[in-house]
């Protein structure tokens, strides 16, 4: 049977990543690059649309970024100094070559492409209403319902029509589109997924994280704040403020686990406030052990930072491997039940006889963390700790994430001691929300006024979720969403 890497459906899936240039030869090429540093916020499929002045060229298809756009020919299919590109991992829309993005359209005033990193949580009340109108839809993708709210706009100036559609839209987005006029990027007024602005000599750069731009060699500007749409043309770069403003409440979480280790969000170091996380976690959640151990990759810079903290050694008593592909043969039960040393094995030798704290990023279905510590006590561990850099993960996102729906979620069904008792740890705990704040600088959560968009942990959404309140009673809805607790 082929069946998906394990360890894939016990993670809160990365959103999309955008990246886009406007006044560089051989654009697509740059675009390429900037895509293989947000290759970790979509591992599905990529797409690049480039635009030489009078002609738009698009290259979408499955797989990772250096299958499909390393070598010189696929570059020369993408000429102009003006692209975007993305990479996905699909949150709404099934699997197919139809939903990869950017997607694009010819509108009576000219293409438009567009990439989008976030989720339009009211898409499928807006596709009835725009069906209803004649509107013919490709893919299933909610970034498409962006064009048809463009093209069916009752505004002429292009810039107008887009404003017009994203007034109606609820939810996260990242836009960065490409059109005769321009390069545009907007971040929605919550500014709840991220998007930075750059320069690389003459040109300029949009992109979801810094990394993008450092990969590039470019200049990070700044931060494209909440609710502003940047303009890039040939006359320069301007800014416009469209949205009645409002308190920012960007993904809390693109600082425990999306964001690449290496990139500043909100003007910190992502790597430094993973480590004040295991840092707040120490205080927290002090256990007395021989050695603190991360779940590779992600739990490494909490793992460091409880140490520290702690003074208990840090040490890599588990060995990621990095060579597991996407899909792998499972032909039976006998090894179905081996493969989690596919991408995790115990330093045997290390943890055998000691007492050992796991720094893990979150904890979704449980069945991961499960794996990981029979695998340690299997290894000869004497008492296994658990500790995660993240509170429980009891919601679901609407906002570009894509986790599981609620009862699938172990911290939903669970308490701590409960969820302790079915991971067999010996101990497990988590960071508190208000720890989590102060990871970030902050004194702790303002609960009237929210300072992040937290409501993987919360319940507290910040959008209306006009979808899911169509989808059934308001009984059922608060059940999906703890709204109700």
């Amino acid at each position: 049977m082929l069946t998906t890497d394990p360890f894939d459906h016990d993670k809160l899936r990365e959103e999309c990543g955008v990246f886009g240039v406007y006044g560089m030869e051989s654009a697509s090429a740059l675009t390429a690059l900037g895509l293989h540093a947000l290759q970790h916020r979509g591992q599905e499929a990529a797409g690049i649309t480039s635009w030489d002045g009078s002609q738009f060229y698009t290259k979408r298809a499955a797989g990772h970024v250096a299958e499909n756009f390393s070598n010189e020919s696929a570059i020369r299919q993408l000429p102009g100094d003006a692209s975007i590109g993305h990479t996905r991992y699909a949150t709404t829309g099934e699997t197919a070559m139809r939903n990869v993005q950017p997607l694009f359209a010819e509108l009576s005033s000219g293409g438009f492409a567009v990439a989008h990193n976030g989720n339009i949580s009211n898409a499928q009340h807006l596709r009835r209403g725009l069906n209803k109108r004649g509107s013919i839809f490709q893919s299933t993708s909610d970034t498409e319902v962006i064009i048809h709210l463009v093209a069916t706009s009752s505004y002429r100036p292009l810039l107008d029509r887009i404003i017009d559609a994203l007034k109606q839209i609820e939810g996260a987005y990242s836009l960065a589109c490409l059109t005769p006029e321009g390069l545009i990027a907007v971040r929605d007024p919550l500014g709840i997924r991220p998007l930075v602005l750059g320069r690389l000599e003459d040109a300029h750069i949009v992109a979801s994280e810094t990394v993008a731009l450092d990969v590039v060699g470019a200049t990070f500007i700044r931060q494209i704040e909440p609710g502003e749409m940047i303009v890039i043309n040939e006359k320069g770069i301007r800014s416009i403020r469209p949205f009645a403003e409002q308190t920012p409440r960007p993904c809390i979480f693109e600082h425990v686990y999306f964001s690449r280790p290496d990139s500043f969000l909100d003007g910190m170091s992502v790597y430094q406030v993973r480590k004040n996380i295991g840092r707040e976690l120490a205080n927290e959640s002090p256990v007395e052990a021989d050695l603190v151990i991360p779940v590779p990759d992600s739990g490494n810079p909490a793992a460091l930072g409880y140490s520290q903290q702690s003074g208990i050694p840090f040490e890599q008593g588990i060995v990621r491997s990095h060579y597991v592909g996407r899909t792998f043969i499972q032909p039976g039960q006998a090894i179905r039940d081996l493969s989690v040393k596919l991408k995790h094995n115990a330093n045997r030798e290390l943890v055998k006889g000691k007492r050992i704290i796991l720094v893990d990023d979150s904890i979704v279905r449980g069945t991961t963390s499960l794996k990981i510590v029979q695998m340690m006590r299997d290894a000869g561990a004497k008492e296994v700790h658990m500790r995660i850099a993240s509170p429980p993960t009891r919601n679901p996102c609407f906002y570009g994430v894509d986790t599981p729906e609620r009862s699938k979620l172990l911290a939903a069904q669970m308490t701590v001691d409960s969820m302790n008792e079915f991971i067999k740890t010996d101990s497990l705990a988590f960071i508190s929300v208000n720890g989590l704040y102060r990871a970030v600088g902050l004194e702790g959560r303002d609960d009237s006024r929210p300072q992040f968009c937290d409501a993987c942990f919360t319940g507290a959404y910040p959008t209306s979720l006009t979808d899911q309140e169509d989808d059934g009673s308001t009984e059922q809805f608060q059940l999906l969403t703890g709204a109700a607790a």
